[in-house]
């Protein structure tokens, strides 16, 4: 468990969101402190990208009801970049494609002014983007480099939160081991010394978890988050068991 600050970071409250006719979430209620990385499983469809696409504030999520509070700030209604500027990265299961910018144009507008050639050379290296730093933002990528190219521009970033959908979606095992060493370094605040941050990681198949530490997993059933846990015994028994006996379980905290 993280040793950083427990004041709460991200507060999710009793939230509803809607896309078109089809009601989603159902009244989670979420709560991540500062320098706690939580991971939120579930069955496809079940409402975990709708969750993060809602805090990110992506149009066509409809809250319906409750609040989604980010530094006490209610998220409800700031257009993304204002919730960028507040803090908040995402990184998407499916990155889109840029024509027209290069990568290595992105990672300086995501870095800000504080952001210098030192630094775009580590990340670089990092990442081994050195065939990619030049060319147009995802055009042609394959998965892995999708993934770098995103954690560089978050690394750059720095958020407070991080958000992560499905970071092991389409990545190789080598892939998979950088990302993952990047997730863990973007966490620590490794790079900006400026002490741990929190994240939200959606994942199906637990891989990334063995490359990043975790501190409360969450199964998102029905719309609602019905259980919490260690992380990795909750994806054990998902696995021997299935969700409809998981959110019933005797390791859960209710």
């Amino acid at each position: 468990m993280s040793a950083a600050s427990t004041s709460p970071l991200l507060q999710v409250e009793d939230l509803h969101v809607s896309v078109g006719d089809r009601e989603i979430l159902r009244g989670v209620d979420l709560v991540i402190a500062e320098g706690e990385t939580h991971v939120l499983l579930g069955p496809n469809g079940g409402g975990k990208t709708t969750l993060l696409n809602t805090i990110v504030g992506l149009p066509g999520y409809r809250v319906t009801g409750g609040r989604i509070l980010f530094k006490g700030t209610d998220l409800v209604g700031l257009e993304i970049d204002e919730r960028a500027r507040l803090g908040i990265g995402v990184a998407f299961q499916r990155p889109p494609a840029v024509r027209g910018i290069r990568l290595k144009q992105l990672i300086e507008v995501a870095g800000g002014d504080g952001f210098g050639e030192s630094d775009m050379a580590d990340l670089v290296g990092e990442l081994s983007l050195e065939k990619m730093i030049d060319r147009d933002v995802n055009m042609g990528f394959s998965g892995g480099e999708m993934k770098r190219s995103e954690m560089a521009q978050l690394l750059a970033q720095a958020p407070d939160l991080t958000l992560f959908d499905e970071p092991e979606s389409g990545v190789d095992l080598d892939n998979i081991a950088v990302v993952g060493v990047a997730m863990t370094r973007l966490l620590k605040a490794e790079r900006v010394g400026k002490g741990t941050r929190s994240g939200l990681i959606v994942t199906h198949t637990g891989h990334i978890l063995e490359y990043v530490n975790a501190d409360i997993g969450h199964v998102l059933y029905g719309g609602k988050l019905a259980c919490k846990g260690n992380p990795l015994d909750l994806i054990g028994e998902i696995g021997k068991h299935g969700y409809d006996k998981c959110v019933e379980c005797a390791i859960c905290q209710r």
